[in-house]
């Protein structure tokens, strides 16, 4: 058979509050987004948070790593019955959380103009990049340890708790943005120093509200608060699964980044509309990746319990759920671009509206396939065997980013060219994807390693 009705709607179950988590936080980036569009440099300001977003995305590629290794081996761990090894685990990645945080506001803040240069930036936009990075990679440490926090909760199957911790978060942070962007209820008008300084606010009571509980113990995950020393083999083990998965990323943002590039040769417009761009995206890319991270932590959990069947019928629920999300989503952003992007105070007819209306349109032709893709890779993070993901995006990125040049320049498509480049990639992802399936050298992998 191959769609096992009761694992859908089980991953279904799973996936809706990670779907829900996922979508409050990119909304409260997109209303961050609206309310600068809304400041007298609204322009100069919308370019420099397209920036600033690169660079943020730059740095947590480490953190990224941590999550997927942690994801991979509590799931495992949970799946086995050993729920000691899980509470050790948690321990252990709050300490390494706190060093990888420690280490990108040391680097980031220091690099973070030079980095912004070099992305192209420059006049008023790098200024309001810098506003924006200062606060944002100097006090990482807490929107690092939501996320460690919600994936560890994930892996066990708990998806619930973390939702209405961000649901509080996101309240927090619109709040305080509406306050410090806007200059409103008395507060000074910060611009997006304020965007920035209001969300690690918010994020820093979630942290608290976490630790917290997890101390008192949450379906029998518990965050011991004594001091233990740092476990190196499980540190590791999190390197080995989680430091491709951290390579993804860097592979991810090089073909970000050359995008940016490419369209800075062409019109800094399109950058700014690039920017507004990966708001939407990440909306609409929400449910799919959510229903990627809740495969993840099922097949952690099957494999951990040595059953590869069980896994193999997860990943074919989720390829028919990712790819049906995905799809519905891409009518929708194909057929409502224009009032979709008039969401950030975007005038119709002038250069920005054409070039979002461009991009967004490229994009949802391209979400379909997409949504296997995705699917794959949460299999493949589950089971541990990440370097299987990573070889896909490197193969993928190779051929988006020559592809996106030729389109762009030598065959004059200019920004429609640049753009069409990263879904047409995404074709060759899918493919070499649905092989590794296949082949089934994941599942060996993932229970190899209980």
């Amino acid at each position: 058979m191959f769609l096992d009705r009761t694992i859908f709607w089980r991953l279904a179950k799973l996936s809706a509050p990670i779907i829900g988590l996922n979508m409050l936080s990119v909304i409260s980036l997109a209303i961050d987004t609206a309310m600068c569009g809304r400041l007298e440099d609204s322009e100069h300001a919308l370019e420099g948070l397209g920036f600033a977003t690169q660079v943020v995305f730059i740095g947590m590629v480490a953190m990224l790593g941590l999550v997927v290794g942690t994801v991979a081996v509590v799931s495992r761990y949970h799946g086995a019955g050993k729920s000691d090894q899980v509470d050790h685990v948690v321990q252990q990645s709050t300490y390494l959380t706190g060093f990888v945080g420690i280490f990108v506001a040391a680097i980031g803040y220091v690099g973070a103009e030079p980095l912004i240069r070099a992305l192209g930036a420059d006049g008023e936009s790098v200024a309001h990049a810098i506003d924006y990075l200062r606060p944002s990679l100097t006090f990482c440490v807490f929107p690092y340890l939501l996320m460690m926090y919600a994936a560890v909760l994930r892996g066990v199957g708990n998806t619930r708790l973390p939702f209405m911790i961000g649901l509080l978060t996101n309240i927090l942070n619109v709040i305080f943005n509406y306050a410090l962007i806007l200059g409103n209820w008395g507060a000074p008008s910060l611009g997006v120093n304020g965007a920035a300084i209001g969300t690690v606010t918010s994020q820093a009571i979630g942290v608290v509200v976490f630790i917290v509980l997890l101390s008192r113990g949450v379906d029998g995950v518990r965050l011991p608060l004594r001091p233990a020393p740092l476990d190196r083999d499980l540190a590791k083990m999190f390197f080995q699964i989680g430091a491709p998965a951290a390579l993804d990323m860097v592979i991810l943002n090089a073909s970000f980044v050359s995008i940016l590039g490419m369209l800075g040769q062409i019109d800094g417009t399109a950058v700014a509309a690039h920017g507004i761009g990966l708001r939407i995206q990440a909306l609409a890319f929400v449910p799919g990746l959510s229903v990627s991270q809740a495969t993840g932590a099922m097949v952690g959990n099957a494999l951990g319990a040595g059953d590869v069947s069980q896994a193999r019928a997860i990943v074919r629920a989720a390829l028919v759920l990712c790819t049906g999300i995905m799809t519905s989503l891409a009518l929708l952003i194909i057929a409502g671009a224009e009032p979709i992007v008039q969401i950030f105070d975007v005038q119709s007819g002038t250069p920005l509206m054409r070039y979002s209306i461009q991009w967004m349109q490229l994009l949802g032709a391209g979400m379909p396939i997409v949504g296997i893709h995705i699917a794959i890779i949460g299999m493949l993070r589950g089971s541990g065997e990440t370097k299987t993901s990573l070889m896909i995006n490197v193969v993928g990125t190779a051929v988006q980013i020559p592809l996106s040049w030729i389109l762009g320049f030598p065959l004059g498509l200019a920004t429609a060219g640049v753009w069409a480049g990263f879904p047409l990639s995404f074709l060759v992802k899918g493919v070499i994807g649905v092989r590794a399936y296949r082949k089934g050298k994941w599942a060996k992998v993932g229970t190899a390693r209980t």
